[in-house]
């Protein structure tokens, strides 16, 4: 890759685009398309194309559209999961007890990393959480968007494409690309009412949502006001310690959260063929969540100050806005024309809370209890030119959508440290920082920005009235790793007006995120059995660094690689009825240079520590140190099934069906070697131990997952049931495979029953109905982390907190 960017490459595409709006009427205007199926009953997709007529049955590639009505229906307030639970090739855990990681839940799809999906809004690239996913959790390395700021009240439908897209939309798009779209108009609006809780008794819910659109100047144009209030009590599924229960404190489940937020969509007509739109919102979350209960018997004991042990509580407070302000229209020639401005980022602000400082407390004679631990932000604006039009061309049967365009995109990633009691260290040797949380210091703060130019191009037709083509090619300029250029092929052939094939070829790319290249912090983390650091199980200080700090790079970091990757879909669409549709995809994804997060690397051993003490690093309040790496390359293969019948009773009802199912296998095919610094040392470090590689990267989320759906209508009353089937799972251990534990697959159904009256809709459902469970940690992994006070896994695909039952009430017109 080149490291310097020349403007003249980049100066023919804006040129090109002002030619085209100017000179739009010398073009020859497109006849309307000829029809490509005898039937298209389905909307008009925006995911993955750039032509304005194609649907979701004539798609290219393998796309799911999710209505407004379907996620409604799926009873929770969360956007992931209502996601998760209708398409199976997403995954949506729900872990617990790894720091951050319950703050802003990771979302998966196809069993890659959360931050290879690509998520959207209107077609505009949203912005990514602060936080990094830094312990042993699904998703672990990863600086994900956080869908749950998104209020499902706001929200028309969402485009789910299932295809890599880097060559269309830019990087992190290799899994594929979630677009979502929102609610248009001044007709309509809705109130909402919800309230819920588990059948333990725990994790109290309410949700309150308001959707209305407002007319503009005789009806110019519009505005559309979404506002979202909820709270959330904390759920607990911890279990009394095994060697001594008598010591209560640990708190294992859900956080305690509240959150706000105001969305805002609005459009207004300047001219018959211009169009002023804008959209945005500002959003608050807070949550509360637990660490590891110190009991009367560790290491980490101050009797003094809790004579009955304690459990330090790490409260975050999220805030997250944007705003997206544009101009489109159509010229008299035919072009569509968008350009657009995109501003978004998030802030997260941690305090620790029921804690203590044990060097502090040594050194000093006192301690406080709270601790403000510092502030991330992340953030991210764009400048986006989209041109396309439909041109006619003498020598084929139908137009061409030309289409092409450039952005920019900066994007920045901030640590603030936190006041100097939380990350106090001292001399004495004693454990220094907040427990539970230790403040960001001030050699881990710092600032970092970077920029990408990007330009693209794309066309797209039917060759013949039954074979469709997309080609595109994409050129990215980043000023911290250089250039990159991606490409896509698809294909469509119906054999008939009922059955296509259809298959894409593509490459891909995600850049190394600002957070992944220089995040740093010392955190606490539970050690287990068979851990690979030789430690006895406990809680001890991990440091994470940038793989180019001086500490990085003593022990083999190198500065972080683009991820590249190639991506094959072939499937088949087979729709035999009106009621009847069915669609099969298979896939292959490669990936070179996965950026994963190392496996902790043991320094407390003498050789280590006398290494990095003639290296110069003699401040070590850690156990172990970490930083990421492209040390793995990874192959995933799967198939994606998806089916729906539709039964019509006449008076008696109709009944809406589907079948859908995912299978998927992930594997690590080639592991770079270690590097020499570890080798020189000689002890047993490895930079990719058997837990990524066969589980994190691999096979801790389900290989198969399939849902069930039916819709039972009649009159006034609906009735929704989904029964979903989670395949088992596996728990490697990092060290040895005595401590793998194998988790049984499990099905979970969901029911609603809904009563329709006027503009009234009263719900009352149930999640997870018939109160299942995962199994329980086993006898070997001590029975759960923390003295077996944790006894599930937190890697189940659909938590641990047992059956939810609620209500909700919908006021619409």
């Amino acid at each position: 890759m080149s490291k310097h960017s020349d403007s003249s490459r980049t100066a023919w595409l804006p040129a090109l685009a002002l030619l085209a709006l100017s000179t739009g009427a010398a073009a020859q205007d497109a006849t309307a398309p000829s029809p490509t199926k005898a039937q298209r009953l389905d909307a008009v997709i925006v995911t993955g194309t750039r032509a304005d007529n194609r649907t979701e049955s004539s798609s290219l590639t393998p796309i799911d559209v999710v209505s407004a009505k379907v996620l409604q229906q799926t009873g929770t307030t969360e956007l992931s999961t209502a996601l998760a639970r209708i398409i199976p090739s997403l995954n949506f855990p729900r872990p617990a007890g790894g720091d951050t990681a319950d703050q802003q839940r990771p979302l998966q799809l196809r069993g890659l990393s959360p931050d290879q999906v690509l998520v959207l809004v209107d077609g505009k690239r949203w912005h990514s959480g602060a936080l990094l996913l830094t312990n042993g959790v699904v998703g672990r390395g990863s600086q994900a968007v956080d869908l749950n700021t998104i209020p499902m009240a706001a929200i028309d439908h969402i485009e789910v494409l299932r295809d890599g897209a880097s060559a269309q939309y830019g990087s992190d798009a290799i899994a594929g690309v979630v677009n979502i779209i929102l609610k248009k108009g001044a007709q309509g609006g809705s109130v909402e009412a919800l309230g819920g809780q588990y059948y333990a008794g725990d994790g109290r819910q309410w949700q309150g949502s308001a959707n209305v659109g407002l007319p503009l100047n005789d009806d110019k144009g519009w505005i559309r006001f979404t506002l979202q209030d909820g709270s959330q009590n904390y759920s607990d599924r911890s279990a009394p310690e095994r060697v001594a229960p008598f010591e209560i404190g640990q708190r294992y489940g859900d956080p305690a959260a509240k959150s706000k937020n105001l969305f805002l969509n609005a459009q207004y007509d300047i001219t018959p063929a211009v169009q002023l739109y804008a959209f945005g919102h500002y959003s608050t979350r807070d949550t509360t969540s637990p660490a590891f209960f110190r009991d009367t018997l560790s290491g980490n004991a101050v009797l003094s100050l809790y004579p009955n042990g304690y459990t330090p509580l790490e409260q975050g407070n999220s805030i997250d806005r944007s705003l997206v302000v544009g101009l489109r229209g159509t010229t008299s020639g035919g072009w569509r024309w968008d350009i657009s401005g995109n501003a978004g980022g998030n802030r997260v602000s941690y305090r620790t809370i029921h804690s203590v400082n044990r060097a502090l407390l040594n050194d000093f004679g006192s301690t406080q209890s709270s601790f403000h631990d510092g502030i991330l932000h992340a953030d991210q604006q764009s400048f986006d030119i989209d041109i396309a039009k439909d041109l006619s061309v003498g020598w084929l049967p139908n137009p061409v959508t030309l289409a092409f365009g450039t952005e920019y995109l900066r994007q920045s990633y901030q640590i603030d440290a936190g006041e100097p009691a939380s990350y106090y260290v001292g001399t004495s040797g004693k454990s220094g920082g907040a427990q539970g949380f230790g403040g960001y210091q001030p050699s881990d703060a710092g600032s970092y920005a970077r920029h990408d130019v990007a330009e693209y191009l794309s066309l797209e037709t039917n060759l013949t009235d039954r074979l469709g083509t997309s080609l595109a090619v994409r050129h990215e300029d980043y000023s911290d790793f250089g250039t990159t250029t991606t490409g896509s092929l698809s294909a469509r052939f119906d054999f008939t007006d009922s059955f296509a094939l259809r298959g894409s070829a593509s490459t891909g790319f995600r850049a190394p995120a600002l957070a992944q290249q220089y995040y740093a912090y010392t955190s606490s983390t539970y050690q287990g059995p068979g851990n690979n650091l030789g430690l006895t199980p406990g809680i001890y200080n991990t440091a994470l660094v940038s793989s180019i700090s001086p500490l990085g790079r003593l022990l083999g970091g190198e500065a972080l690689k683009p991820e590249k990757s190639r991506n094959f879909t072939v499937g088949a669409v087979w729709n035999p009825t009106d009621a009847l549709s069915l669609s099969l995809d298979a896939y292959q994804i490669d990936i070179d240079n996965r950026i994963t997060l190392s496996s902790y690397l043991g320094t407390s051993s003498a050789v280590v520590q006398d290494y990095l003490t003639a290296n110069g690093i003699t401040d070590s309040n850690y156990s172990s140190v970490g930083y990421f790496t492209n040390a793995v390359d990874t192959r995933t293969r799967g198939i994606d099934f998806v089916g729906g019948y539709h039964f019509d009773f006449g008076n008696a009802g109709s009944l809406q069906t589907s079948l859908s199912y995912n299978y998927n296998y992930n594997k690590v095919t080639d592991i770079k070697p270690n590097p020499a610094a570890l080798d020189a040392l000689g002890v047993s470090l490895k930079r990719v131990d058997r837990r990524d590689v066969l589980g994190l990267l691999a096979d801790t989320a389900p290989r198969s997952k399939l849902i069930l759906n039916g819709l039972y209508s009649v009159g006034n009353w609906n009735i929704n049931a989904t029964i979903t089937r989670y395949g088992s799972f596996t728990s490697f251990s990092s060290s040895s495979a005595t401590f793998d534990q194998v988790y049984s697959a499990n099905w979970v159904s969901d029911l609603a029953v809904s009563y329709n009256l006027d503009h009234w809709t009263f719900t009352l459902g149930a999640d997870n109905l018939f109160n299942k469970y995962p199994n329980k940690v086993n006898a070997i992994n001590g029975y759960g982390a923390n003295k077996g006070t944790m006894p599930y896994s937190v890697y189940s695909p659909y938590g641990f907190n047992g059956g939810y039952g609620y209500g909700k009430v919908v006021y619409h017109w």
